[in-house]
């Protein structure tokens, strides 16, 4: 997407007006996983006009119970089904929805380097099927939630949205080929197309495959704690709200054919940020385990967020000592929610990928 363009005929600037009282009816794809049940929580607690559909497949990392407290809202509705399935995604949009945030995606890197062929199915085709979807029902906006490891690796400037795309794992490559598909239909059939890219979230309801509530959990059960390599890959860690709030502002000021990075400058190396971890359970450095890194391993993410912040006037509200330690409290006080969690399929995932390293 280019800097200030315009698609093919459109003259289109703001999609919608919150000054003239209408109703937004958004459809929220994977609205049952980490990122966007989050996002439902904010839309419906901040937004009394809102109106919500939840369209989500619930793969092992799709979790109802995410939203139970919104199940009996009236502006709440969910239903199952895969991005793939073009009747279905035809079906759904023809109800009369003006805005899709698209959350539906395979998102861990170390299973779509065990397995990349759903991450292509799910992340570039699903992608392409909501498009076109949204291109022959007169969507006003589709927002594509997206991710800075379509930047690659950095060792010194941060990723602005100039920046070429050099994804270095199977599923950084499935989301920038989703990005480009977003562009693509911007510039050929002016679909108003935004693009967010944001930095490593955390908060409740995260997944325990993922960094730190695979921390807090291993260590509240006093296992070991796997690192990949030295442990001092960089990432900028964002709390999950902020991002939300990033996106529902994209939603209301944005413009088409525009990418938006999200970042809090947040800068952790994984070990710097575990034993911030440890420390505020009380657990020792000890259990940290030193496993082989992954392959292509990228080194250091940094995100460049002025723009979202001078055009849109975003700015992240929470610190990461507070958010970090709510973070873990969360935790602690939802043991029931992450043990069901961690049972089954999980556990058997967990032995392939550390077991013998």
């Amino acid at each position: 997407m280019t800097r200030g363009s315009t698609g093919p005929g459109t003259g289109f600037t703001r999609r919608i007006n919150r000054n003239n009282g209408e109703t937004v009816r958004l459809l929220v794809t994977g609205g049952a996983g980490f990122i966007g049940s989050n996002f439902i929580h904010y839309v419906l607690s901040h937004h009394s006009d809102w109106q919500v559909a939840n369209l989500d497949k619930l793969t092992y990392a799709g979790n109802l119970t995410n939203l139970d407290d919104v199940q009996s809202d009236p502006r709440y509705r969910f239903a199952k089904g895969d991005i793939n399935d073009r009747k279905l995604v035809s079906n759904l949009l023809s109800q009369g929805f003006d805005t899709i945030v698209n959350f539906a995606a395979e998102s861990h890197v170390d299973r779509s380097i065990m397995d990349a062929s759903p991450f292509i199915e799910t992340n570039i085709v699903g992608t392409q099927v909501l498009l076109e979807g949204a291109r022959q029902s007169g969507i006003k906006l589709f927002l594509q939630v997206s991710t800075d490891e379509v930047y690659g690796s950095t060792d010194s400037n941060a990723f602005t949205e100039e920046t070429c795309l050099a994804p270095n794992s199977p599923y950084a490559a499935s989301k920038a080929a989703a990005d480009l598909l977003c562009r693509a239909y911007w510039r050929t059939y002016g679909l108003p197309v935004i693009i967010t890219r944001c930095s490593n979230n955390y908060g409740p309801y995260q997944f325990p495959e993922k960094l730190i509530p695979l921390v807090v959990t291993n260590a509240l059960e006093m296992k070991q704690i796997p690192i990949y390599g030295d442990g001092l890959n960089v990432r900028d860690w964002i709390y999950v709200e902020d991002h939300c709030r990033a996106i529902d502002i994209v939603i209301q000021k944005g413009k088409p054919g525009e990418i938006y990075n999200v970042g809090v400058g947040s800068e952790r190396t994984n070990l710097e940020l575990v034993y911030k971890l440890l420390d505020i359970l009380g657990r020792p450095k000890s259990m940290v385990t030193f496993v082989a890194d992954r392959p292509g391993h990228d080194r250091r993410y940094a995100i460049d967020a002025t723009r979202i912040s001078r055009e849109l006037g975003w700015q992240p509200a929470f610190s990461y000592e507070s958010a970090i330690g709510d973070t873990v409290n969360w935790y602690i006080k939802h043991e029931a929610w992450w043990r069901r969690v961690k049972s089954g399929e999980y556990l058997d995932y967990y032995k392939r990928m550390y077991s013998g390293k």
